[in-house]
């Protein structure tokens, strides 16, 4: 279905000549770096017996926006610490256990371009793959301090019952958009939200700025959801290096679907929930075909740019300087990005 959708993907979800995987984290590539090997480290006791499993989550760990995040916060903060390194480590290790968790949910096959866990080693060992991954993050969370303990543990519960709301709301075809933004403000906006808290803080920055940045990174993370939603939608599958349609087969409504189905005329509307809840043949189209009739793949962008707007505006509490340059420019990444 992904594919049968790519059509339409240069005037849904592209920008011209924009290249995010060029995004430039050099202010902080050595932190990344020292934030990779604390991850590292910590997974290096169970290499004897998992080795092939441990290795393979390299795979998994592409884009490091979330410690990116943090450690940028951090240096455009002023002050840049080894405990945010611990603290870039943490966050990236809960991310990971969140997406080797949603393959299981998906039953997705591919994650950039490279089979799941779930694909090679099955559901039982990814679930307590994840689970050991998000131990080992609060385990090191507790050698930085409480309050960072206390951020942490309560963003990975939003996250957590963001996805529990996402799978008990599968099948209902009247969710609606109030619903959707409670969903993606945990699953998504709750862990970015908290690298920008994080990095403000443990950088010696006021509780004012810090909730500022923290603003920041929740509409940045709500910005990247719904283009994550488009892409789920529209998407190129060879581009994008994961299993694509999947929001649909398993009748997780997105936001364009949602505009789509309460714009159209209550017979249309009636009829298109009837064929995503039957599924089969020729259901992407019908949905692609009611999607452009409404224009929902155009609004749903308009509200992932609006939420890109709010979150650079955010931003002028800060000095100007690279690393603030970069967090602007990650608003607009987030919505024009094609993986």
């Amino acid at each position: 279905m992904g594919a049968a959708m790519a059509t339409v993907l240069p005037s849904a979800t592209s920008g011209a000549g924009f290249k995010p995987h060029t995004m430039p984290f050099a202010p902080v590539a050595a932190d990344i770096a020292e934030a990779d090997r604390i991850f590292d480290r910590t997974l290096a006791p169970y290499k004897s017996p998992f080795g092939a499993l441990i290795e393979h989550l390299r795979h998994y760990r592409g884009k490091r926006l979330r410690p990116a995040l943090l450690l940028l916060t951090a240096k455009a903060c002023g002050k840049l610490t080894v405990t945010h390194h611990t603290l870039a480590a943490a966050v990236e290790m809960i991310h990971t256990a969140t997406l080797v968790h949603d393959d299981v949910l998906d039953e997705a096959e591919l994650r950039r371009h490279i089979p799941t866990v779930n694909a090679g080693w099955g559901n039982k060992v990814s679930i307590l793959l994840g689970d050991m991954l998000f131990t080992h993050a609060f385990h090191l969370t507790s050698t930085v301090d409480g309050r960072a303990c206390n951020i942490i543990g309560e963003a990975t519960n939003r996250v957590c019952a963001g996805e529990l709301r996402q799978v008990t709301e599968r099948g209902n075809l009247e969710l609606t958009e109030s619903d959707y933004f409670a969903i993606i403000d945990g699953k998504t906006a709750a862990l970015t939200e908290c690298c920008g808290r994080l990095g403000a803080l443990d950088s010696g920055a006021s509780e004012e700025v810090a909730t500022k940045l923290a603003n920041f990174g929740r509409n940045l993370g709500l910005a990247f959801q719904i283009a994550d939603d488009l892409l789920d939608l529209v998407g190129n599958e060879e581009l994008a290096g994961k299993t694509l349609g999947t929001d649909l087969e398993q009748q997780k409504l997105t936001l364009p679907v949602i505009h789509s189905l309460h714009r159209l005329p209550a017979t249309e509307s009636a009829q298109l929930r009837n064929s995503i809840r039957t599924g089969g043949e020729g259901v992407g189209l019908r949905v692609l075909h009611a999607l452009e009739k409404t224009q929902s793949l155009a609004y749903a962008k308009r509200k992932a740019e609006e939420f890109a707007r709010a979150a650079r505006q955010e931003l002028d509490c800060l000095q100007r300087s690279d690393c603030r340059t970069i967090l602007e420019s990650l608003t607009e990444w987030s919505v024009r990005r094609e993986k």
